[in-house]
């Protein structure tokens, strides 16, 4: 088993995966050692960037990519260290928030649909529609009927997407308790990051077993083979980020992107251009 496919398969969660999300398994690296996996991250990026350019000539299916993850997990590092390598011409990236008034008057998938990605492009999204599957079980909002039946809801609408040519990915990036109360503190200690930190952060850090559990629930009940969840160590950020680019661009180099045929005799456009030298 090569290195990289070794990283897919043990990081994707199965229906007969038990998901532990333990200290222990935040700090996983799987043998990779800090500079061989800075070496190949670059090496993933440089392809990411080609694969993107055939996606867009494919013009047939595009890439969703979507992070998850609590509060400090590096859902922007990854977005930094890893996709800027797409072309923002052919990539977008979304944060969901509250809901806006004109959101709420919609069903709560209604404003993930519209910024899905169109053919021949890639979306991002920085946490996603599970805000309303893991919102609601952490603050205890819906009874477990419905949040059965929103689980169901997003593996319909993640198999409409699929099927209508639209490739899913979805990472949980995976952090200890400990970790993230070294970065929140980072936050404090660092004056050009103090802007970063909110004492709604110290609410959210108290519902830390409640934030678990209910990662662990979604990510067992919504992983499919169309639409994989991935949970990704991610206390060393550089272990993060080679593992999200290299499934990343397995998944790009296994959609079957095929050039377009040209339009036009290439040979006689070779003559033509020839003569105008």
């Amino acid at each position: 088993m090569s290195r990289n496919r070794s990283l897919l398969t043990a990081t994707r969660v199965t229906s007969k995966t038990r998901v532990g999300l333990t200290s222990g398994r935040a700090s996983q690296t799987f043998g990779w050692k800090k500079e061989a996996a800075r070496e190949r991250i670059e090496e993933n990026r440089s392809a990411l960037e080609d694969l993107q350019s055939h996606l867009y000539a494919d013009g047939g299916k595009a890439l969703l990519i979507v992070l998850q993850g609590i509060d400090t997990s590096g859902k922007d590092g990854v977005i930094r260290n890893v996709f800027t390598a797409f072309n923002p011409q052919g990539t977008t990236v979304t944060s969901f928030r509250a809901p806006t008034s004109r959101e709420v008057a919609h069903d709560y998938l209604w404003r993930v649909h519209t910024v899905c990605p169109q053919l021949g492009s890639i979306a991002i999204f920085n946490r996603s529609h599970y805000e309303d599957l893991i919102v609601p079980m952490v603050q205890k909002r819906l009874p477990n009927m419905r949040i059965q039946q929103r689980m169901r809801h997003i593996q319909d609408f993640e198999r409409l997407l699929h099927e209508e040519g639209t490739t899913v990915i979805k990472f949980l990036l995976h952090i200890s308790r400990d970790e993230q109360w070294e970065r929140l503190m980072s936050r404090l200690d660092e004056p050009q990051r103090n802007w970063k930190f909110s004492m709604g952060d110290l609410a959210e850090r108290e519902r830390w077993s409640l934030y678990t559990s209910a990662f662990t629930r979604i990510v067992s009940a919504t992983t499919t083979s169309s639409a994989p969840w991935y949970v990704v160590p991610a206390n060393k950020k550089w272990f993060r980020d080679l593992v999200v680019s290299e499934i990343t661009r397995a998944t790009l180099e296994g959609m079957g992107l095929r050039w377009p045929k040209p339009s036009l005799d290439v040979e006689h456009a070779r003559r033509a251009l020839e003569r105008l030298r």
